[in-house]
């Protein structure tokens, strides 16, 4: 089923998909409004009145929506506060990460709302955020701009990478662990060198703790991954740093310390350890 309505929206990612012509596993649906109130005509699976979000079934198929909303953040790099449930399009819209995100298309008449023009800098392969204080509210934003310009082969346009220079300059480590663990997961299980290279040379693993060391990496991890089946792509990247900031499952704190074992094997055991390593991982 296909929902039509003047104040709803396709919104985020699965537009910006359609225009850059590249399929979308995710369908976000946003009520200019309260969703909530607009659901009342379907069958209600879950609401959450705090949040303002619904879910629906429709023709079998459940649909999750979102009221448009404002947000704020009391202590800048945690989790926003919703300050008003029911806002404008444009104020919901402002609080996205890049403009090739703050794209809407209203359901009735396919009509794109492109307040921030998202459109051109997808034309123009840029990643653009929309307020010179977006990675200070959010520093997981530069995990997710690293993320699409490994995706969609877009690169932070000049004020943005500016504003990125500047916060790793000085990173606030009073923030939220669980947003920059959920993007280091998303954007290494890519499993890209590239992603690698850049989150070394720009400077982003700054983001995991201080005193963080520059490791020196002289072999393919792409290259290495890509021979085995392998669960936690993302860990073998991240093994080369102190991790002790995040809250990690029992599995992945297993890997963490057998990876350290690992680390201080003598190099004339006859097993590679590189060959150790995937075997512990693999699934």
């Amino acid at each position: 089923m296909e929902l039509k309505d003047n104040n709803l929206y396709y919104i985020g990612g699965v537009v910006r998909d359609e225009i850059l012509g590249v399929s979308s596993l995710d369908v976000d649906y946003t009520y200019e409004g309260n969703a909530i109130e607009y659901a009342q005509n379907f069958n209600i699976i879950k609401a959450n009145p705090d949040f303002g979000t619904v879910r629906i079934l429709a023709d079998n198929k459940e649909i999750d929506i979102a009221s448009t909303r404002c947000e704020y953040y009391p202590r800048k790099g945690h989790l926003p506060k919703i300050l008003e449930i029911g806002c404008s399009l444009k104020e919901d819209l402002k609080r996205r990460d890049f403009t090739i995100n703050a794209i809407a298309k209203r359901t009735s008449d396919n009509e794109i709302i492109d307040i921030f023009n998202g459109k051109e800098d997808i034309s123009s392969k840029s990643l653009r955020v929309l307020h010179d204080g977006s990675f200070i509210d959010d520093p997981s934003r530069i995990l997710r701009g690293l993320k699409f310009s490994i995706r969609f082969g877009f690169e932070l346009e000049k004020c943005t990478k500016s504003l990125q220079d500047s916060y790793l300059k000085n990173v606030n480590y009073d923030m939220s662990y669980h947003r920059i663990k959920k993007e280091l997961k998303e954007t290494f299980n890519l499993n890209k060198d590239i992603a690698f290279e850049r989150f070394l040379s720009q400077g982003i693993y700054k983001l995991l703790g201080e005193n963080q060391k520059l490791p020196s990496v002289n072999q393919s991890i792409e290259d290495l991954v890509a021979r085995f089946e392998c669960e936690n792509i993302w860990l073998i990247y991240m093994s080369f740093f102190d991790l002790s900031n995040f809250e990690l499952t029992r599995a992945e704190k297993r890997i963490i310390e057998w990876n350290e074992k690992l680390k201080k094997q003598s190099p004339n055991n006859n097993t590679p350890i590189e060959s150790v390593i995937f075997d512990m991982l693999r699934k």
